[in-house]
């Protein structure tokens, strides 16, 4: 198997609001919306980011999801989102507010390793992390380095 991840799909209980949040608020452009059922956002080269009506996704699990799972969502996941500067940071999640997220973290500096960044929640309650970290590098290509 490859060392690649090609899809993050999320259940949600409210699609509207995601669809909301994602495209009206932060302007992105979905790859797929399919209303009442599922939107993907093409997030870099061969990664999408999905969001899946919860009722379908369940329907799509079937009788393979124990019951027990199925009221579960993620915990202890990041979505991080790198800028190039600590204005940037504060600039997008007040963005992210506006289109209906809440703060979590106000933008700050970390405890670890030079880096500047806040959280936020958006409505399908995943948490984004927003930072600047100059000894981080994002290059054309996509590849992450760290200095």
């Amino acid at each position: 198997m490859d060392q690649e991840i090609n899809f993050l799909t999320f259940a949600t209980e409210d699609l509207d609001a995601v669809r909301r949040f994602y495209l009206d608020g932060l302007g992105w452009a979905p790859l797929l919306d399919v209303p009442g059922e599922i939107i993907f956002f093409q997030i870099a080269p061969r990664v999408t980011l999905g969001f899946f009506d919860s009722d379908k996704f369940v329907d799509d699990l079937g009788d393979e999801l124990p019951p027990d799972l199925r009221s579960r969502s993620a915990r202890g996941v990041t979505l991080a989102h790198n800028v190039s500067s600590r204005t940037e940071v504060e600039d997008l999640m007040a963005a992210m507010v506006r289109s209906g997220g809440r703060v979590l973290k106000s933008a700050r500096d970390s405890a670890f390793g030079g880096t500047f960044h806040g959280h936020v929640l958006d409505p399908n309650d995943l948490i984004w992390e927003i930072a600047h970290n100059p000894g981080w590098r994002v290059d054309a290509d996509g590849n992450v380095s760290f200095d």
